[in-house]
């Protein structure tokens, strides 16, 4: 099935109509992606039907937060629960980039029965390996992952052992990179069953994804 990471409503509108089964609401692409607005967030779930999962991060840069972060993310969790999210991407480091267990445990504890999916954090992480039976033991549902690499296909066979590793106790979604010229290599490579796009093509900077390329995309997911 296919993610697509959207910036706006109207990408929203176009990842449903055009066959992805799952939104990752973000806002800020400059930074990578941050917590969106409420009002955003509710507007997205009165509108949409597929479900939306929520960036849970509080600012660009590392993903090193500090108690005065981590406070406002809880916060966040609360709020996004009695909008009636159906779950946030988030993730949290150490100092020396291995995975923050005890803070994703709480999280995952606290956003219950919110599903939780350990974002590209993830690729900061110095072993991959490692990092998944982290964030197995965590109890997050899914690792959207490039394989620790710049995007999916670089990725690749990292992503195939990381697959294999799992043994469906996890989800491991590629994501970077993802589009309709690859993704059907990726598949084949492998042998993820979820994949994480955008969807945009152009460079006028709204960031509005193309409605051919997530059809592109979903179709090749089926």
């Amino acid at each position: 099935m296919l993610e697509v990471c959207a910036y706006n409503i109207q990408s929203c509108r176009i990842a449903k109509q055009a066959g992805a089964k799952r939104i990752e609401l973000c806002a800020d692409p400059a930074a990578g992606g941050v917590t969106p607005s409420y009002g955003t967030i509710q507007y997205v779930l009165e509108q949409i039907s597929i479900p939306a999962y929520i960036m849970l991060r509080p600012r660009g840069g590392n993903f090193v937060y500090d108690a005065d972060e981590l406070a406002i993310m809880y916060r966040d969790i609360h709020i996004l629960k009695e909008l009636g999210c159906p779950g946030i991407a988030t993730g949290v480091l150490l100092p020396d980039g291995r995975i923050d267990t005890q803070q994703m445990k709480r999280i995952t504890e606290l956003a219950y029965p919110m599903g939780v999916t350990c974002h590209k954090a993830f690729d900061r992480t110095p072993d991959a390996a490692q990092a998944l039976e982290d964030v197995i033991a965590t109890g997050c549902e899914r690792i959207l992952t490039s394989g620790l690499m710049p995007n999916a296909m670089e990725g690749a066979n990292i992503l195939h052992s990381l697959v294999q590793q799992a043994a469906g106790r996890i989800v491991i979604m590629p994501g970077g990179g993802v589009r309709s010229t690859n993704i059907a290599q990726l598949r084949q490579i492998t042998g993820a069953a979820e994949y994480h796009s955008s969807g945009i093509t152009n460079t006028d900077y709204l960031y509005i994804a193309s409605a051919a390329e997530i059809k592109a995309m979903a179709q090749n997911t089926l």
